[in-house]
């Protein structure tokens, strides 16, 4: 008997000190994620390539489509809500989306939620101002090959307003960080 409790309290220990992405990569449905560090990749406007046409319903049901948003800065966040790194950068999108005003269109590529309503009550937690495409199986994604990884997750793509990627984050990204790419970008 006190073997097995022994043994019991020693797999829980275990479980319990596993990464969060360990666990993303454990999670049924989940193929994991490789968390950047941040690295900030800023394009001359020369060198800018086209970003994808992007389309999708929002997470409350809405059609949202990149080219019409011709002639604004569009900051574009794939996350997913089991991401611990989305769920860091968080409050510093929704300060920088706040800040930057309705000038800059922000937008969420939410990825790998199952759920919608884990979407939802990520969005609702942070307190998000603005939408997010609901992508649960990672297609909308796939259009950015070659400017996102897919397992890149959090990334931030800041797309100028010819909608050309003008600077990419892989990572987590800061307020600052944005608010410079968005300068660059304008």
């Amino acid at each position: 008997m006190r073997r097995t409790a022994l043994l019991v309290a020693g797999v829980l220990l275990v479980a319990g000190c596993s990464s969060g992405q360990q666990a993303a990569q454990n999670r049924q449905g989940q193929s994991g994620f490789v968390s950047g560090n941040g690295n900030v990749s800023t394009f001359a406007a020369g060198d800018r390539k086209a970003a994808p046409e992007l389309t999708g319903k929002t997470l409350d049901g809405k059609t949202w489509t990149l080219s019409e948003q011709t002639g604004k800065v569009v900051v574009l966040n794939v996350w997913g809500s089991w991401c611990p790194p989305c769920r860091k950068e968080a409050p510093e999108l929704v300060a920088a989306s706040k800040e930057l005003g309705s000038g800059v269109q922000f937008i969420g590529l939410n990825t790998r939620d199952l759920d919608p309503a884990q979407a939802k009550k990520f969005v609702q937690e942070f307190d998000v101002p603005f939408p997010s495409i609901y992508d649960p199986n990672g297609k909308a994604l796939l259009r950015f090959r070659g400017q996102i990884s897919p397992k890149a997750i959090p990334t931030t793509l800041v797309i100028d307003k010819d909608g050309k990627v003008a600077g990419r984050v892989v990572g987590e990204v800061t307020k600052q960080t944005l608010l410079g790419m968005v300068a660059d970008a304008r």
